[in-house]
């Protein structure tokens, strides 16, 4: 359930970014990014435990923000795919080495302080403009269009799923090299729904498949609740 919703909601992040900068000026679309962005996290960071709406609202938004950040740095400074991939990389690298010295581990499962958390979105803002970079990389500066992408990201992806089942990889080395390529992953899908049939996609528009994958994303997260609410119920009866 995990994964399904984490693709869907990069899915949903390109979909909505592409399509803010065409119905908006470009720096206020970034802008209107940045501040939802804000609340959602200000939203996330005063729950004392896991919402899956308050996380899930979170994750969308660094999708749209973090998708417009990688898009920035490309068309705006007109830095190369690859140099940007680079450069978000570096970020995360650095992003990761500082939270291991400071916190002693990387484990989602120990983010149990403000400051830990800080460190855990600061991952993920980053594993999103890294992930839109590198996705587009290989659309455009590779010259594989969307379909050869998404094969591309869907066979990696399996990579760290095999080594964790098969060949005991760290858990946590496999949670975030999963975690990256789940973005170019779902913005390869959400870019060939969305584009025209000119430059390869199905021509959907960027507002329907955003609304689609919201649609999916409320549905998901819906669906979280219901574990809770069974143990609640059986607590309740006994």
């Amino acid at each position: 359930m995990f994964w399904a919703t984490k693709a869907v909601s990069t899915a949903l992040g390109e979909a909505a970014s592409d399509f803010s900068i065409h119905v908006m000026p470009p720096v206020v679309a970034v802008l209107c990014g940045f501040a939802a962005f804000v609340v959602a996290l200000v939203i996330q960071l005063g729950r004392r435990r896991y919402t899956p709406w308050a996380y899930w609202l979170t994750v969308a938004m660094v999708g749209v923000f973090g998708t417009m950040a990688a898009d920035v740095v490309h068309v705006a400074f007109g830095v190369p795919y690859p140099l940007s991939t680079l450069f978000y990389a570096l970020v995360l690298a650095a992003v990761f080495v500082l939270w291991r010295r400071t916190e002693g581990t990387l484990s989602v499962h120990e983010v149990t302080t403000t400051r830990r958390e800080l460190f855990y979105w600061a991952a993920v803002v980053a594993t999103f403009a890294m992930g839109t970079a590198l996705g587009d990389f290989t659309a455009y500066g590779l010259g594989l269009g969307y379909v050869a992408s998404i094969a591309l990201f869907a066979v990696l992806i399996l990579v760290p799923a095999i080594g964790y089942r098969f060949w005991r990889w760290n858990a946590v080395f496999s949670f975030w090299f999963a975690y990256v390529v789940t973005r170019p992953l779902g913005a390869s899908v959400a870019d060939w729904l969305a584009k025209p049939e000119a430059v390869g996609g199905l021509g959907l528009g960027g507002g329907w498949v955003t609304l689609a994958f919201a649609a999916v994303m409320v549905v998901l997260v819906g669906l979280m609740y219901l574990p809770v609410s069974r143990r609640r119920l059986s607590d309740d009866l006994v």
